[in-house]
Protein backbone atom coordinates (compact mmCIF):
# COMPACT_ATOMS: atom_id res chain seq x y z
CA UNK A 1 0.00 0.00 0.00
CA UNK A 2 1.69 3.31 -1.07
CA UNK A 3 2.61 5.69 1.41
CA UNK A 4 4.90 7.56 -1.14
CA UNK A 5 7.38 8.41 1.41
CA UNK A 6 10.54 6.66 2.85
CA UNK A 7 11.77 7.30 6.43
CA UNK A 8 14.39 5.95 8.46
CA UNK A 9 14.28 2.54 10.38
CA UNK A 10 12.77 3.74 13.53
CA UNK A 11 10.57 6.36 12.12
CA UNK A 12 8.90 3.13 9.78
CA UNK A 13 9.05 1.25 13.06
CA UNK A 14 6.90 3.59 14.88
CA UNK A 15 4.66 4.14 11.98
CA UNK A 16 4.49 0.44 11.39
CA UNK A 17 3.25 0.25 15.54
CA UNK A 18 0.54 3.55 14.40
CA UNK A 19 -0.92 1.83 11.68
CA UNK A 20 -1.01 -1.59 13.26
CA UNK A 21 -2.71 0.00 16.32
CA UNK A 22 -5.23 1.61 14.26
CA UNK A 23 -6.04 -1.77 12.75
CA UNK A 24 -6.78 -3.34 15.97
CA UNK A 25 -9.23 -0.73 17.28
CA UNK A 26 -13.46 -2.37 17.02
CA UNK A 27 -14.89 -2.37 13.67
CA UNK A 28 -17.21 0.33 14.70
CA UNK A 29 -14.54 2.75 15.05
CA UNK A 30 -13.25 1.39 11.85
CA UNK A 31 -16.17 2.40 9.84
CA UNK A 32 -16.34 5.53 11.80
CA UNK A 33 -12.97 6.73 10.96
CA UNK A 34 -12.79 4.99 7.44
CA UNK A 35 -15.94 6.54 6.58
CA UNK A 36 -19.14 5.05 4.62
CA UNK A 37 -17.72 2.16 1.89
CA UNK A 38 -19.10 1.98 -1.83
CA UNK A 39 -21.33 -1.28 -2.32
CA UNK A 40 -20.26 -2.95 -5.66
CA UNK A 41 -21.51 -6.28 -6.13
CA UNK A 42 -22.98 -6.85 -3.28
CA UNK A 43 -19.84 -5.78 -1.00
CA UNK A 44 -18.07 -3.09 0.42
CA UNK A 45 -14.34 -2.60 1.49
CA UNK A 46 -13.71 -4.07 5.05
CA UNK A 47 -13.45 -1.77 7.65
CA UNK A 48 -10.04 -2.43 8.29
CA UNK A 49 -8.83 -1.94 4.84
CA UNK A 50 -11.25 1.21 4.31
CA UNK A 51 -8.92 2.74 7.32
CA UNK A 52 -5.59 2.10 5.16
CA UNK A 53 -7.09 3.56 2.15
CA UNK A 54 -8.13 6.51 4.63
CA UNK A 55 -4.68 7.13 6.19
CA UNK A 56 -3.04 6.40 2.88
CA UNK A 57 -5.26 9.34 1.24
CA UNK A 58 -3.59 11.50 4.02
CA UNK A 59 -0.22 11.51 2.60
CA UNK A 60 0.47 14.63 0.68
CA UNK A 61 3.16 13.77 -1.40
CA UNK A 62 3.53 12.83 -5.26
CA UNK A 63 1.40 10.21 -6.59
CA UNK A 64 3.51 6.56 -7.14
CA UNK A 65 3.25 6.46 -10.74
CA UNK A 66 5.14 10.29 -11.05
CA UNK A 67 8.19 9.31 -9.43
CA UNK A 68 11.21 8.06 -11.18
CA UNK A 69 11.88 3.92 -10.62
CA UNK A 70 14.48 4.37 -7.94
CA UNK A 71 12.31 6.45 -6.01
CA UNK A 72 9.40 3.96 -6.93
CA UNK A 73 11.38 1.06 -5.43
CA UNK A 74 12.15 3.04 -2.16
CA UNK A 75 8.76 3.71 -1.44
CA UNK A 76 8.03 -0.23 -1.91
CA UNK A 77 10.56 -1.16 0.54
CA UNK A 78 9.36 1.74 3.16
CA UNK A 79 5.50 0.16 2.48
CA UNK A 80 7.13 -3.34 2.93
CA UNK A 81 8.52 -2.41 6.44
CA UNK A 82 4.94 -0.99 7.37
CA UNK A 83 2.65 -3.70 6.36
CA UNK A 84 4.41 -6.81 5.93
CA UNK A 85 4.53 -7.62 9.87
CA UNK A 86 6.97 -9.62 11.78
CA UNK A 87 8.63 -12.19 9.81
CA UNK A 88 8.19 -15.80 11.28
CA UNK A 89 11.11 -17.67 12.21
CA UNK A 90 12.19 -20.46 9.45
CA UNK A 91 14.43 -23.97 10.41
CA UNK A 92 16.43 -22.05 7.66
CA UNK A 93 16.98 -19.61 5.13
CA UNK A 94 19.58 -19.67 2.08
CA UNK A 95 20.83 -17.90 -0.51
CA UNK A 96 20.21 -19.20 -3.21
CA UNK A 97 21.60 -18.83 -7.21
CA UNK A 98 20.15 -20.24 -10.27
CA UNK A 99 21.98 -20.76 -13.25
CA UNK A 100 21.09 -18.17 -16.60
CA UNK A 101 21.85 -14.61 -16.70
CA UNK A 102 25.59 -13.65 -15.85
CA UNK A 103 26.19 -13.83 -12.16
CA UNK A 104 22.74 -15.90 -11.77
CA UNK A 105 19.40 -15.15 -10.85
CA UNK A 106 19.56 -14.73 -7.36
CA UNK A 107 17.09 -16.56 -5.16
CA UNK A 108 16.43 -17.22 -1.25
CA UNK A 109 15.04 -20.17 0.07
CA UNK A 110 12.64 -20.95 2.73
CA UNK A 111 12.50 -23.90 5.18
CA UNK A 112 10.03 -24.08 7.49
CA UNK A 113 11.06 -27.35 9.59
CA UNK A 114 10.84 -31.10 8.96
CA UNK A 115 7.50 -31.52 11.39
CA UNK A 116 4.55 -31.87 9.21
CA UNK A 117 6.56 -30.76 6.02
CA UNK A 118 5.22 -31.98 2.57
CA UNK A 119 7.91 -32.48 0.75
CA UNK A 120 6.57 -29.49 -1.51
CA UNK A 121 8.00 -26.62 -2.69
CA UNK A 122 6.50 -23.34 -3.95
CA UNK A 123 8.65 -21.51 -6.60
CA UNK A 124 7.33 -18.12 -5.99
CA UNK A 125 7.78 -14.62 -7.45
CA UNK A 126 7.21 -11.18 -6.00
CA UNK A 127 4.47 -8.81 -7.58
CA UNK A 128 5.48 -4.72 -8.01
CA UNK A 129 4.65 -4.19 -11.81
CA UNK A 130 7.58 -6.08 -13.30
CA UNK A 131 9.42 -2.80 -11.98
CA UNK A 132 9.64 -2.55 -8.28
CA UNK A 133 9.52 -4.91 -5.46
CA UNK A 134 11.97 -8.13 -4.66
CA UNK A 135 12.69 -10.44 -2.08
CA UNK A 136 12.88 -8.31 0.29
CA UNK A 137 9.67 -6.59 0.11
CA UNK A 138 7.90 -10.21 0.36
CA UNK A 139 10.10 -11.91 2.49
CA UNK A 140 6.93 -11.47 5.43
CA UNK A 141 5.12 -13.36 2.59
CA UNK A 142 7.29 -16.28 1.66
CA UNK A 143 7.85 -17.08 5.64
CA UNK A 144 3.81 -17.13 5.82
CA UNK A 145 3.33 -18.80 2.78
CA UNK A 146 6.11 -21.74 3.85
CA UNK A 147 5.15 -21.71 7.57
CA UNK A 148 0.93 -22.34 7.06
CA UNK A 149 1.69 -24.59 3.92
CA UNK A 150 4.24 -26.80 5.49
CA UNK A 151 6.20 -26.62 2.54
CA UNK A 152 9.71 -24.87 1.20
CA UNK A 153 9.80 -22.06 -0.54
CA UNK A 154 11.81 -20.45 -3.48
CA UNK A 155 11.63 -16.98 -3.82
CA UNK A 156 12.90 -15.52 -7.07
CA UNK A 157 14.83 -12.39 -7.51
CA UNK A 158 14.24 -12.11 -11.08
CA UNK A 159 15.42 -9.28 -13.43
CA UNK A 160 13.00 -6.13 -13.45
CA UNK A 161 12.34 -3.27 -16.31
CA UNK A 162 12.50 -0.83 -17.43
CA UNK A 163 16.29 -2.08 -16.97
CA UNK A 164 15.56 -5.49 -18.32
CA UNK A 165 12.24 -5.41 -20.51
CA UNK A 166 10.10 -8.16 -21.43
CA UNK A 167 10.56 -11.12 -22.26
CA UNK A 168 14.03 -11.10 -19.63
CA UNK A 169 11.45 -11.75 -16.21
CA UNK A 170 10.11 -14.58 -18.36
CA UNK A 171 12.89 -16.74 -19.22
CA UNK A 172 14.05 -15.95 -15.69
CA UNK A 173 11.07 -17.40 -14.44
CA UNK A 174 10.99 -20.05 -16.46
CA UNK A 175 14.86 -21.52 -15.72
CA UNK A 176 14.27 -21.12 -11.75
CA UNK A 177 10.80 -23.52 -12.09
CA UNK A 178 12.99 -25.84 -14.60
CA UNK A 179 16.19 -25.17 -11.76
CA UNK A 180 14.00 -26.13 -9.23
CA UNK A 181 12.68 -29.57 -11.06
CA UNK A 182 16.36 -30.73 -11.83
CA UNK A 183 17.88 -29.50 -7.97
CA UNK A 184 14.72 -31.31 -5.64
CA UNK A 185 17.23 -33.15 -4.22
CA UNK A 186 19.71 -30.41 -3.15
CA UNK A 187 16.81 -28.17 -2.66
CA UNK A 188 15.69 -31.22 -0.09
CA UNK A 189 12.35 -31.69 -2.09
CA UNK A 190 10.35 -34.49 -4.14
CA UNK A 191 10.27 -33.62 -7.71
CA UNK A 192 6.77 -34.47 -8.34
CA UNK A 193 5.83 -31.93 -5.35
CA UNK A 194 6.99 -28.60 -6.77
CA UNK A 195 4.27 -25.71 -7.43
CA UNK A 196 4.59 -22.15 -8.57
CA UNK A 197 2.78 -19.35 -7.80
CA UNK A 198 3.20 -15.63 -7.61
CA UNK A 199 1.20 -12.10 -6.52
CA UNK A 200 0.26 -9.53 -9.38
CA UNK A 201 2.74 -9.50 -11.99
CA UNK A 202 4.36 -12.28 -9.94
CA UNK A 203 1.30 -14.18 -10.57
CA UNK A 204 1.56 -13.22 -14.44
CA UNK A 205 4.98 -14.74 -14.53
CA UNK A 206 3.85 -18.10 -12.62
CA UNK A 207 1.08 -18.75 -14.76
CA UNK A 208 3.21 -17.75 -18.14
CA UNK A 209 6.08 -20.23 -16.41
CA UNK A 210 3.34 -22.83 -15.86
CA UNK A 211 2.18 -22.68 -19.69
CA UNK A 212 5.74 -22.71 -21.17
CA UNK A 213 6.88 -25.65 -18.48
CA UNK A 214 4.07 -27.59 -19.36
CA UNK A 215 4.25 -27.70 -22.65
CA UNK A 216 7.87 -28.38 -22.64
CA UNK A 217 6.99 -32.04 -20.74
CA UNK A 218 7.99 -30.68 -17.09
CA UNK A 219 4.45 -30.02 -15.51
CA UNK A 220 4.38 -28.38 -11.94
CA UNK A 221 2.20 -29.68 -9.87
CA UNK A 222 0.17 -26.75 -9.20
CA UNK A 223 -0.50 -23.01 -9.62
CA UNK A 224 -1.26 -20.58 -6.93
CA UNK A 225 -2.16 -17.28 -8.27
CA UNK A 226 -2.63 -14.46 -6.10
CA UNK A 227 -4.64 -11.48 -8.37
CA UNK A 228 -2.62 -12.26 -11.33
CA UNK A 229 -1.88 -9.80 -14.42
CA UNK A 230 -3.16 -12.05 -17.20
CA UNK A 231 -4.04 -9.57 -20.24
CA UNK A 232 -1.86 -6.50 -20.80
CA UNK A 233 -3.46 -6.38 -24.81
CA UNK A 234 -7.09 -4.64 -23.36
CA UNK A 235 -8.44 -3.31 -19.97
CA UNK A 236 -11.38 -5.55 -18.71
CA UNK A 237 -14.67 -3.55 -17.11
CA UNK A 238 -13.02 -3.65 -13.41
CA UNK A 239 -9.98 -1.50 -14.65
CA UNK A 240 -12.82 1.31 -14.96
CA UNK A 241 -14.66 0.11 -12.10
CA UNK A 242 -11.82 0.43 -9.66
CA UNK A 243 -9.51 2.87 -11.26
CA UNK A 244 -8.68 4.42 -8.56
CA UNK A 245 -9.53 4.95 -4.84
CA UNK A 246 -8.56 1.19 -3.87
CA UNK A 247 -5.00 0.93 -3.66
CA UNK A 248 -3.73 -0.17 -7.09
CA UNK A 249 -4.97 2.09 -9.57
CA UNK A 250 -5.41 2.43 -13.45
CA UNK A 251 -2.83 4.77 -13.59
CA UNK A 252 -0.27 3.00 -11.97
CA UNK A 253 -1.22 0.19 -13.72
CA UNK A 254 -0.04 1.72 -17.19
CA UNK A 255 2.93 3.25 -15.51
CA UNK A 256 4.30 -0.53 -15.15
CA UNK A 257 2.80 -1.43 -18.27
CA UNK A 258 4.75 1.25 -20.20
CA UNK A 259 8.39 0.42 -18.39
CA UNK A 260 7.60 -3.32 -19.01
CA UNK A 261 6.69 -3.64 -22.58
CA UNK A 262 9.14 -2.99 -25.50
CA UNK A 263 6.32 -2.32 -27.47
CA UNK A 264 2.67 -2.25 -27.81
CA UNK A 265 2.89 -5.93 -29.94
CA UNK A 266 4.74 -7.35 -27.11
CA UNK A 267 0.73 -6.92 -25.27
CA UNK A 268 -0.52 -9.74 -27.56
CA UNK A 269 2.12 -12.19 -26.58
CA UNK A 270 0.64 -15.05 -24.56
CA UNK A 271 3.92 -14.38 -22.31
CA UNK A 272 2.93 -11.57 -21.71
CA UNK A 273 -0.91 -11.73 -21.81
CA UNK A 274 -1.67 -15.84 -20.89
CA UNK A 275 -4.89 -15.25 -21.04
CA UNK A 276 -4.24 -15.32 -24.85
CA UNK A 277 -2.68 -18.73 -24.99
CA UNK A 278 -4.41 -20.91 -27.48
CA UNK A 279 -4.73 -24.02 -25.84
CA UNK A 280 -4.60 -24.05 -21.72
CA UNK A 281 -5.58 -28.10 -21.67
CA UNK A 282 -2.92 -30.12 -19.81
CA UNK A 283 -1.95 -27.00 -17.26
CA UNK A 284 -1.36 -28.05 -13.56
CA UNK A 285 -4.56 -27.40 -11.06
CA UNK A 286 -4.60 -23.98 -9.96
CA UNK A 287 -6.23 -21.89 -7.05
CA UNK A 288 -6.64 -18.55 -7.68
CA UNK A 289 -7.39 -15.48 -5.26
CA UNK A 290 -8.88 -12.20 -6.80
CA UNK A 291 -9.78 -9.24 -4.63
CA UNK A 292 -13.42 -7.37 -4.88
CA UNK A 293 -11.98 -4.08 -5.25
CA UNK A 294 -9.32 -4.87 -7.61
CA UNK A 295 -8.58 -3.44 -11.54
CA UNK A 296 -7.37 -6.92 -12.22
CA UNK A 297 -10.20 -8.48 -10.60
CA UNK A 298 -11.75 -9.07 -13.65
CA UNK A 299 -8.89 -10.62 -16.28
CA UNK A 300 -8.11 -12.79 -13.44
CA UNK A 301 -11.43 -14.54 -13.05
CA UNK A 302 -11.68 -14.85 -16.64
CA UNK A 303 -8.22 -16.70 -17.07
CA UNK A 304 -9.86 -19.09 -13.93
CA UNK A 305 -12.43 -19.35 -16.46
CA UNK A 306 -10.78 -20.20 -19.54
CA UNK A 307 -8.58 -22.95 -17.41
CA UNK A 308 -11.67 -24.55 -16.01
CA UNK A 309 -12.87 -24.76 -19.59
CA UNK A 310 -9.92 -25.92 -21.01
CA UNK A 311 -10.36 -28.92 -17.84
CA UNK A 312 -7.97 -27.54 -15.54
CA UNK A 313 -9.07 -27.84 -11.89
CA UNK A 314 -9.37 -24.73 -10.35
CA UNK A 315 -10.88 -23.21 -7.06
CA UNK A 316 -11.68 -19.52 -7.61
CA UNK A 317 -11.66 -17.47 -4.71
CA UNK A 318 -12.77 -13.93 -4.71
CA UNK A 319 -12.24 -12.00 -1.60
CA UNK A 320 -15.01 -9.74 -2.13
CA UNK A 321 -14.39 -6.99 0.73
CA UNK A 322 -10.55 -6.58 0.00
CA UNK A 323 -8.15 -5.16 -2.50
CA UNK A 324 -4.98 -5.75 -4.76
CA UNK A 325 -2.33 -6.10 -2.78
CA UNK A 326 -3.59 -8.28 0.54
CA UNK A 327 -0.46 -11.05 0.97
CA UNK A 328 1.68 -8.00 1.39
CA UNK A 329 -0.89 -7.14 4.46
CA UNK A 330 0.13 -9.27 6.76
CA UNK A 331 0.97 -6.97 9.75
CA UNK A 332 -2.01 -5.06 10.14
CA UNK A 333 -5.93 -6.40 10.69
CA UNK A 334 -7.59 -10.11 10.39
CA UNK A 335 -8.82 -9.78 6.14
CA UNK A 336 -5.38 -9.81 4.65
CA UNK A 337 -4.03 -12.54 6.57
CA UNK A 338 -7.02 -14.74 6.48
CA UNK A 339 -7.03 -14.99 2.61
CA UNK A 340 -3.29 -15.38 2.15
CA UNK A 341 -3.71 -18.31 5.44
CA UNK A 342 -6.45 -20.14 3.35
CA UNK A 343 -4.69 -20.08 -0.06
CA UNK A 344 -1.50 -21.66 2.22
CA UNK A 345 -3.63 -23.91 3.47
CA UNK A 346 -5.07 -25.01 -0.42
CA UNK A 347 -1.06 -25.06 -1.32
CA UNK A 348 -0.61 -27.70 1.49
CA UNK A 349 -3.77 -29.94 0.24
CA UNK A 350 -2.34 -29.98 -3.29
CA UNK A 351 1.10 -31.13 -2.11
CA UNK A 352 0.24 -33.71 -0.04
CA UNK A 353 -1.55 -35.19 -2.41
CA UNK A 354 0.84 -34.66 -5.53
Amino acid sequence: MTLRGVGSKLEDRLAATAVRLAAAVPESLQRLIGGRGVTVDGATVHPEVRLALRMMALDPRPPFETLDVDAAREVIAHEARLFGGSPIEMAAVREVRIPGVAGGIPARLYDPGSDGHTGGLLVYFHGGGWVVGDIETHDSTCRFLAAHARSSVLSVDYRRAPEHTFPAAVDDAVAALQFAMVNAADLRVKPNKIAVGGDSAGGNLAAVAAQISTASGTKPAFQLLFYPVTDLSRKHPSYHRFSSGYFLTESQMDWYRGHYLRDERDASDPRVSPLLADDLSGLPPAYLASAGFDPLRDEGELYAARLQEAGVPVVVRRHERLVHGFVNALGIGRSGTEATHEAAVALRMALCLA
